[in-house]
């Protein structure tokens, strides 16, 4: 259904053509224009500021409602257009070539505006989450889930516009019969031209719905690991630990095992092992290691234990079993202890450090 003018815009527009009347007509029309422009113009700004003085008293000022301006400028720009040129270019040859126009103005810009509407609601939603919950598990799946629908809804709405636009025209209407008509053949030859893509699109909804993967989750692909960093209706970004993004289609996450280090929170355990000889103070390395988890930032209060888990030839494997809040601690903590408790053997107990000239490999 095409939209049309609204009953306010059309008593605006007759307002004017009144107290226009006692100027040539086509005076009468660039006034009306100019007098419907600089409505339009006023009446977005006043809406834009309402709404963003609105959420920075309810604490939602870092939602962006001015994006909001342009579009519904153009949407009461092109209402008026059009309405002006039915009361007064009615006859005129290009008559319906404006009319076209100003409804694909009309359309574009109706669009336009619902699609930063829709963002501003997403805004809002995560808005409330983040300062009723805080950043966290619970925020990284919302934050999935309404970025998926999102996605789908801009990608309906465009559809529809195009559609819209299109039906308005005889030609196309009479070719939509011929369509319908042979829609049995078209159906499967297009079915299996995108069966990937669509594939890949019900893979994105199914990662969102069911909570396998969400934003912010810390995985291992490709024997690669790195943290989502976006999700889409078909790939999903990965932020590499170097740097690098690595960008795999959405069935990868269905159809292929991976490891999810954050899947229910980003707490994780982990451990270093040394080489020591056999007369290794282990009673001094357990209580120093004590110390020095005790001392980090990075440990959580976890795990924490040193246990000597092998010998061979004359050699002791110590085993210390540690856990961080997340792998980025973990990593650190990993490096400071080993750096330290080498450092001090070193100092200390240097015949405790087996020659590496002398050291072999266990057995498998």
């Amino acid at each position: 259904m095409l939209p049309s003018p609204s009953a306010p815009i059309d008593t605006t527009v007759d307002e004017v053509v009144e107290a226009s009347s006692f100027l040539p007509q086509s005076l009468q029309f660039l006034v009306v224009v100019a007098v419907g422009l600089i409505f339009s113009a006023i009446f977005a700004f006043l809406i834009s500021g309402l709404t963003h003085r609105i959420f920075q008293r309810t604490g939602l000022g870092e939602v962006k409602v001015k994006n909001a301006r342009i579009p519904i400028f153009g949407t009461f720009a092109s209402i008026v257009l059009k309405s002006s040129l039915l009361a007064f270019q009615r006859d005129s040859s290009s008559y319906k070539f404006w009319q076209f126009v100003l409804l694909i103005c009309l359309v574009f810009f109706l669009t336009w505006l619902i699609i930063v509407l829709v963002k501003v609601v997403e805004e809002v939603l995560l808005a409330r989450i983040r300062s009723r919950f805080g950043p966290g598990r619970r925020l990284a799946k919302v934050q999935t889930q309404v970025g998926l629908l999102r996605r789908v809804l801009i990608a309906v709405l465009c559809i529809i516009a195009v559609a819209a636009v299109l039906l308005t025209i005889e030609q196309v209407r009479a070719l939509g019969a011929g369509l319908l008509a042979s829609a049995g053949l078209a159906s499967v030859v297009v079915g299996l031209a995108v069966q990937s893509s669509l594939a890949n699109v019900f893979a994105g909804l199914q990662i969102a719905f069911t909570d396998s993967v969400r934003v912010d989750d810390i995985v291992v692909v490709e024997a690669e690991r790195g943290t989502v960093e976006e999700i889409t209706l078909t790939y999903v970004v990965v932020l590499l630990i170097d740097g690098r993004r690595m960008i795999l289609p959405s069935t990868y996450f269905t159809t292929t095992p991976f490891e999810n280090w954050s899947r229910r929170s980003t707490e994780i355990s982990g451990n270093i092992t040394l080489q020591l000889k056999l007369n290794a103070p282990i009673e001094y390395l357990r209580t120093r290691t004590t110390e020095l988890l005790e001392s980090s930032d990075w440990w959580d209060g976890r795990d924490n234990s040193l246990l000597v888990t092998d010998t061979f030839g004359g050699l002791q494997t110590v085993t210390i079993y540690l856990s961080a809040r997340d792998p980025g601690d973990l990593w650190n903590l990993r490096n400071m202890l080993r750096e330290k408790l080498l450092g001090e053997l070193v100092q200390s107990y240097p015949e405790c450090l087996p020659d590496p000239r002398t050291i072999q490999n266990p057995p498998l």
